[in-house]
């Protein structure tokens, strides 16, 4: 079992394509656990990057890493217009360096205010699951996983709750400000 840092300490959170490839890398600090996962906050200021794309966070937002390993869920503070943001993935764990890592693969559920609740980048997902050769049994698997999501972030169930995302918002804001470089 990979010890997780104390609540506070900065990790990376590191994600990949299913061929290996670089994908999203975020900075960000463990908050804790509970019966859902370990739970990360990013900061305003923290940086998010993949290649070709590089930004610095405007809101606070709070990640969740489930024991299951299928998904990775974002809860954004107010008043960033997507309340949640469920990224579809294969294989996220805590690595054996002691980070959290995971397989972006495609699919994504979306809880937007200007928007509404959908699963979304179907047309990447049809793409990618045959130039990256996703098994058959993973693909249904995670299909069936896409609605079962929708399902819950329609009906509010934690961890999809705002109750859920403040306390850990909470947290998040609760602790010391980073040290100057």
């Amino acid at each position: 079992m990979t010890l997780r840092p104390a609540p506070g300490k900065p990790v990376t959170f590191r994600w990949r394509k299913w061929d290996g490839g670089v994908h999203w890398v975020h900075t960000c600090r463990y908050l804790g656990s509970d019966e859902h996962g370990d739970w990360f906050g990013q900061r305003p200021g923290e940086r998010s990057s993949r290649p070709g794309r590089d930004f610095v966070a405007e809101h606070p937002c709070v990640m969740l890493l489930p024991p299951v390993g299928e998904w990775v869920l974002t809860m954004n503070a107010p008043p960033h217009p997507t309340r949640v943001y469920i990224d579809i993935a294969w294989d996220a764990r805590w690595d054996e360096g002691g980070g959290p890592t995971a397989i972006d693969m495609d699919l994504d559920v979306v809880d937007s205010a200007t928007r509404g609740i959908w699963i979304d980048d179907r047309d990447e997902w049809e793409e990618h699951r045959v130039a990256y050769g996703y098994p058959r049994e993973i693909v249904a698997e995670l299909e069936t996983l896409a609605v079962d999501l929708e399902t819950a972030v329609t009906a509010h169930r934690p961890p999809f709750d705002a109750p859920t995302a403040d306390h850990w918002l909470g947290i998040l804001a609760s602790l010391p400000a980073p040290a100057a470089p």
